[in-house]
């Protein structure tokens, strides 16, 4: 089957890749599986296995510079060496503090990792178009400001911004979907598959530009793609099961 470009072509992601040109991609985000659910989707034997094979042929089809984000639990690296392959510039912490589950016999996690990762060092990191509100009070702000190492020293970039600040590697500000949320496609895409709309769009917005090509090996129900086209970039997206890539097919169409 043939990849078409600004569609989502169902099939097995290992299987079409192949396909994808390689040195051709600028960003990759990819949200598959975690290996922690009874989802026939995410029974993985071997989570950090499953994503350094990943890791290896996203770098094939990657550009020089270009960009992966890999959604995963706080173990989706463990014990594997991706650093032949990408560089690991960041893990992104995604927290959820609402999350409703609460362990009795261990801490209840409350984060999802996005670990950002880049071929060689990042062509693109669009700050400006990511920027967050400021928090700090107004006199805090000012007194930090006046502090020598600020004002004339090495931190003078870190001055206040009236357009706000880099939303940093906590991200707190971005909430789960929920049974009310006007985006979600199904009750049963809601934690697992499917993501707002306004975290994908932070992602794409720093790391491509308008007429880059982003692919989604994953697509779900097409919530990246459906970002892709809102911001005018390229995309390529793979989604094994027939109904969510119907969906998604509907949904950016």
């Amino acid at each position: 089957m043939p990849i078409k470009l600004n569609q989502v072509t169902q099939g097995d992601c290992f299987k079409l890749i192949s396909k994808v040109k390689s040195g051709s991609v600028d960003l990759i985000i990819c949200d598959g599986p975690y290996g922690v659910t009874g989802n026939s989707w995410d029974r993985i034997n071997d989570i950090q296995t499953f994503n350094l094979k990943l890791i290896e042929l996203f770098a094939q089809v990657l550009k020089p510079g270009g960009t992966l984000y890999l959604f995963g639990k706080a173990n989706c690296l463990d014990f594997i060496d991706y650093r032949p392959f990408l560089t690991l510039n960041a893990r992104l912490i995604w927290y959820q503090p609402s999350r409703l589950a609460q362990g009795r016999k261990n801490y209840t996690n409350n984060y999802d990792i996005i670990a950002y990762f880049s071929k060689g060092k990042a062509k693109t990191f669009n700050l400006e178009d990511i920027r967050v509100p400021q928090l700090v009070e107004l006199e805090q702000r000012r007194r930090c400001e006046n502090v020598p190492s600020v004002k004339h020293g090495r931190f003078n970039k870190t001055k206040f911004n009236v357009r706000g600040k880099n939303p940093g590697d906590v991200w707190g500000d971005i909430k789960q979907l929920t049974y009310r949320s006007k985006e979600l496609v199904g009750r049963k895409y809601l934690n697992t598959i499917q993501k707002p709309e306004r975290l994908i769009e932070r992602l794409v917005r720093a790391s491509s530009n308008k007429g880059d090509l982003v692919l989604d090996p994953f697509a779900g129900v097409g919530t990246t793609l459906l970002t892709c086209r809102k911001l005018k970039r390229k995309f390529i997206g793979f989604e094994i099961n027939a109904k969510c890539a119907r969906l998604a097919g509907q949904r950016i169409s």
